[in-house]
């Protein structure tokens, strides 16, 4: 479970990040990273990591599978926290595809999808 520091929890936060965030796509999500340190004019101190969002839409599947999607997403991003530099924002957006992934297939493709948008910051 990802701890409240790693989470996303504010609408516009969500919306900061997709729009002014790089993308990047694949198979079972896209991915949206936002550099928060970048983005500030003057030099912030941000002591949290890297924090977490989630998009797990009706076309993922109904209820249950939702669910368990916004799980398996959720622990790939748990996983990864160690590695990423603090004050990253990240919002994945899942789609149907995931719904059959399993953990280690969105780990992966998590880890290859910061690494790719890391080299183009």
């Amino acid at each position: 479970m990802l701890p409240r520091s790693h989470k996303l929890s504010s609408p516009v936060d969500f919306r900061r990040t997709i729009k002014l965030g790089k993308r990047t796509g694949g198979k079972y999500f896209v991915t949206h990273v936002r550099d928060r340190q970048a983005e500030s004019p003057a030099p912030v101190a941000l002591t949290e990591g890297p924090r977490f969002g989630l998009v797990v839409s009706k076309s993922v599947g109904n209820a249950v599978t939702r669910h368990a999607t916004s799980r398996r997403l959720r622990h790939a991003a748990y996983a990864l926290i160690p590695t990423l530099p603090t004050g990253y924002d990240i919002v994945l957006r899942a789609l149907p595809a995931a719904a059959g992934a399993s953990t280690p297939e969105l780990q992966r493709q998590l880890e290859r999808a910061v690494e790719k948008l890391q080299k183009r910051s």
